[in-house]
């Protein structure tokens, strides 16, 4: 095991040409604390969890020293925010430390989130509030533990620092792990800026270092395209199934491995709205909830424009044509697993169709709905989940058409339960659960945050002790706005 000390670095990316990037030290806080530390993440790289009780470990993910062997740089990229392109963007509140490799070869990417000013962080402060670091701390563990590619944390570090935002909050780092930090926007910005050469230079080494599979392959920047095509649809079917807005899905917002990244005003739905807008700052709706699948799409095609260099037209369009069956396919399956199908029959698209609308109408609970339904039996009866319908007559018909369909298949109902209730999650992160934790937190009682990143590392269990977590949120919690700002 390793030690704060003795990490294995390799920095491959601060060996790129230096255009690619700025050297930068972090702004340390002057009176750093532990907010809260994730074990789980800490083994990712090789750390025992007995490390964030050394005194350095504050100083070092505080801003305050630097880890041995780390390379601390603010990477550069441009990218589309809203569907403007944005030329003057890039690592403006985060330092990329460096590249850790584990004992199993995984290199795990070391980016300290709210480390201070760098050349990209215009009139920003650089800073990161608590608030901020609490929700993607949870968000990214959340989504991790329900299968979803994502980024994780390891450590959220507070401070006594004032930063202005709508308010004065207090200044944080987030010490985020990833297998990469590099977007889409790092390809539009060697593009727009016209640096041809360089833009082939970081292609190669994403497909060396994240893609080894495709080094050999006779067109390999279209088989590269295809790849990450393949893994924005699938990505996007993931997000749907779940329920998760991310509010914020500007090109150098994706990664370019298919990971879910950069979380600023997420989500999960409550009832099921599929217009769900989760940032406040979103005034036209461009990434509701029921638009990403789209927009995943719409970021693809500001990504193959960039490309255009390395990659043909039409291979670049027909890499593009293959996003729509690769996440039908993937929500398809997704759904039927959902509702509990084993099998596949041509009426399963509508039947998961109407019960979506029958959720709709209803403003009935997405998460709680499809977890309930696992209980519905296949015989004739009674069924609690009725009562969550005001509309009972057209439950009722939907209900006679599924036991129809699990008639058909010869579901068996315990076997049946068990595989819906480990694809149908019980506990999410809703909104104002994070709230709770960040008021707390506040206060100085850190104590909801861990127990929050607990709850979520088994949110198919049922896990008796913590029932009030799957409850329906309280009035005040159903419609909070959360914002960019962090």
């Amino acid at each position: 095991m390793a030690t704060l000390h003795t990490l294995a670095f390799d920095n491959s990316y601060s060996r790129l040409p230096s255009g690619l990037y700025s050297r930068v030290e972090p702004a340390g806080f002057a009176h750093p604390h532990l907010v809260s530390f994730n074990p789980e993440a800490a083994r990712l790289l090789d750390l025992e969890p007995e490390c964030a009780h050394n005194p350095d470990f504050v100083a070092f993910f505080g801003g305050q020293k630097l880890l041995p062997g780390s390379a601390p740089l603010a990477m550069k990229y441009t990218g589309h925010q809203f569907g403007v392109y944005n030329p003057d963007l890039g690592d403006g509140r985060g330092l990329l430390l460096g590249e850790v490799v584990n004992a199993q070869g995984e290199t795990w990417d070391l980016h300290l989130k709210g480390a201070g000013k760098t050349p990209y962080s215009r009139f920003g402060d650089g800073r990161a509030v608590l608030r901020s670091c609490i929700r993607e701390y949870l968000g990214s563990e959340a989504m991790h533990h329900l299968g979803i590619p994502s980024t994780r944390a390891l450590c959220i570090v507070g401070s006594d620092e004032p930063v202005l935002r709508e308010k004065t909050e207090r200044g944080a780092m987030l010490l985020r792990l990833a297998d990469t930090h590099i977007r889409f926007g790092h390809f539009e910005w060697l593009f727009h800026s016209n640096q041809p050469e360089l833009l082939k230079t970081l292609a190669d080494f994403v497909i060396t270092k994240h893609f080894p599979e495709l080094a050999d392959e006779h067109d390999r920047y279209t088989a590269f395209f295809r790849e990450i095509v393949r893994r924005t649809a699938r990505l996007m079917a993931f997000w749907q199934l779940v329920g998760f807005a991310h509010g914020v899905m500007n090109t150098d917002n994706f990664s370019i491995t298919g990971a879910t990244f950069d979380y600023g005003p997420f989500g999960f739905l409550d009832v099921y709205e599929p217009g769900f807008i989760c940032n406040h700052s979103d005034y036209n709706g461009r990434y509701a909830w029921n638009q990403q699948p789209s927009v995943g799409l719409w970021n693809l095609n500001a990504l193959a424009y960039a490309l255009s260099g390395l990659i043909e037209k039409d291979a670049l369009v027909a890499a593009l044509q293959g996003y729509e069956g690769e996440f039908l396919g993937a929500y398809g399956t997704g759904l039927r697993q959902k509702l509990g199908l084993r099998t596949e029959r041509p009426e399963d698209h509508q039947l998961a169709a109407d019960f979506l609308e029958l959720l709709a109408r209803n403003n009935a609970d997405y998460t709680r709905s499809f977890r309930a339904l696992a209980h519905v039996g296949s015989a004739e009866g009674r069924s609690p989940l009725r009562d969550d319908f005001l509309d009972r007559e057209a439950f009722d018909a939907w209900l006679r058409r599924y036991r129809e369909r699990l008639h058909a298949e010869g579901s068996d109902d315990r076997e049946r339960a068990a595989f819906m209730n480990s694809v149908n999650p019980k506990y999410i992160l809703r909104n104002y659960m994070a709230q709770i934790a960040i008021d707390k937190a506040e206060d100085g009682d850190y104590g909801e945050i861990e127990k929050l990143r607990m709850l979520l590392t088994r949110p198919f269990d049922e896990q008796p002790e913590n029932e009030a977590y799957a409850a329906l949120p309280p009035d005040w919690g159903r419609h909070l706005e959360i914002s960019c700002s962090s």
